[in-house]
């Protein structure tokens, strides 16, 4: 966005969020100045929207945006000008190869499980027939699809994979009263401040 005032910020989230997919039943957002206002209270007030803010300083709590730029920034990293001035420009093609690509967590793509089919993609040949359904016949064909099915499974498999990864390389201490031990600094601190404290 050009820049974060709230208006701005309310502007996009009914132009580009509710007036595209719907009023969401629950918004996260971090507790930055254009999403703190009583603008955004109006507009989650009147659209009926549950507005909750991440917790600060816990990047977990918003852990599917996190994600996603650890995924996005490389991408868009790639593309900008020497003067890294221009990465807006990018951007839309950037989303759109995200969206349609595989994803290996669920199988599909985040195209297919918002549209319920594949997406058309600039290379791909026109088709030499147009079929026309029903539309009653369109709903019977969203029904028969097992996205939502398949999804949950592919997911729980992953994840279970990952938690085996993940144990393998885990060490598992055992601590008694009067060990001593460090602790993790949580929350804000200096640049070069220390990560642990103690023992």
């Amino acid at each position: 966005m050009p820049n974060s005032s709230a208006t701005t910020a309310a502007e996009f989230i009914v132009e580009e969020v509710i007036l595209k997919y719907g009023v969401p039943k629950k918004s996260i957002t971090d507790q930055g100045t254009h999403f703190k206002n009583e603008l955004m209270d109006a507009i989650a007030s009147l659209m009926g929207c549950k507005h909750v803010f991440a917790t600060t300083y816990h990047p977990q709590t918003n852990g599917q945006v996190e994600r996603f730029n650890a995924t996005f920034y490389p991408q868009l990293a790639k593309l900008h000008d020497e003067n890294v001035n221009h990465w807006d420009e990018y951007l839309p093609a950037c989303i759109f190869a995200y969206n349609s690509g595989q994803h290996g967590t669920t199988g599909y793509s985040p195209f297919q499980l918002m549209f319920a089919r594949e997406p058309v993609l600039p290379f791909d040949q026109p088709t030499s027939g147009i079929t026309l359904a029903k539309p009653s016949d369109y709903w019977a064909q969203i029904t028969q699809l097992i996205y939502k099915k398949c999804v949950k499974s592919n997911i729980i498999s992953q994840q279970q994979l990952s938690k085996e990864r993940y144990d393998k390389q885990r060490a598992s201490p055992t601590y008694h009263s009067g060990d001593l031990v460090f602790i993790k600094q949580l929350g804000k601190r200096p640049k070069f401040g220390e990560l642990y404290s103690g023992p």
